[in-house]
């Protein structure tokens, strides 16, 4: 995922400053739970660094942008709060002043980059390729947090897809959790078993998702689907930028997708049937 991120973002004339000393963002579900305030205190960590460069700060994790992003916005309406983490971080010699603005991938793509621009940027068009899509929790809720999209409608994930050439199908369950941290025993089979019924329904030929933690249950979740409630589940579950990268002329072999329990072959394909100007060789 790093390295499609890395391949695609310069072609769209996005400069990527790498955070020398970030820590994991932390966990927005288990550490927040057990101790809020060293969670905030880490995730405020992690902001000021940003801070020190004066720059913005992307993440290509739905859960990272959403620890980052309450963080912000609670250490904002909280002065007393705020205060006391910058207690926790004077020990290392910080301060969080909140001038960084938190902001999830593909808001880069689509309110500084464009969709014009990403289309522009693509050789190898997905023409004919039917992509279901999963938002994921994290990335539209809270809204007021997250500053995505419209939680109940968004078309984010659908235009960028669009912008390759894509036809993105909506399928009856698309806002379901993935379940991934529900510990609730035979819960998140049963609720990726709803999902991956209704994406067979639409004939999908992949699952487009943005959130790396979505993307691995999906991709062995399927098995235990299938083994769980009988039926074939084996619709691959790609990274946006992975497909963004393969648009843009990346090679197949390139985007680590023979690590994937399910493959996307039927990129293969497209790449086999067009050989476009500019494309890079593998």
């Amino acid at each position: 995922m790093e390295f499609a991120i890395r391949k695609t973002l310069p072609k769209l004339g996005i400069e990527i400053v790498d955070l020398d000393g970030a820590t994991c963002c932390p966990d927005p579900i288990y550490f927040k739970s057990k101790d809020k305030l060293n969670w905030l205190s880490v995730a405020a960590r992690n902001l000021t660094l940003a801070e020190g460069l004066g720059l913005e700060i992307f993440t290509n994790c739905s859960g990272c942008t959403a620890t980052l992003s309450e963080t912000y916005h609670l250490l904002a309406e909280d002065p007393a709060l705020k205060a006391k983490v910058n207690e926790r971080l004077k020990r290392i010699g910080r301060e969080y002043k909140g001038t960084s603005r938190v902001r999830h991938i593909v808001t880069i793509l689509r309110d500084v980059v464009g969709y014009d621009a990403v289309r522009d940027s693509v050789v190898r068009p997905l023409e004919g390729l039917r992509v279901a899509i999963h938002y994921g929790c994290h990335l539209l809720k809270p809204s007021r947090i997250m500053e995505v999209d419209d939680p109940n409608d968004p078309d984010v994930m659908e235009n960028l897809v669009v912008a390759l050439g894509g036809t993105p199908v909506r399928h009856r369950n698309w806002y379901l959790c993935c379940g991934k941290a529900c510990q609730a025993e035979g819960v998140p089979l049963k609720m990726l078993h709803d999902l991956f019924s209704t994406i067979n329904e639409e004939k999908a030929d992949i699952l487009c998702v943005i959130c790396p933690t979505c993307y691995s249950q999906f991709d062995y979740g399927q098995l235990k689907v299938s083994k769980e409630f009988g039926g074939e589940f084996n619709t691959p579950p790609i990274y946006y930028f992975q497909l963004l990268a393969f648009a843009q002329g990346v090679p197949y072999s390139q985007l680590g997708f023979e690590r994937q329990r399910f493959k996307p072959d039927i990129l293969l394909k497209y790449e086999a049937s067009q050989s476009p100007a500019g494309a890079e060789v593998g």
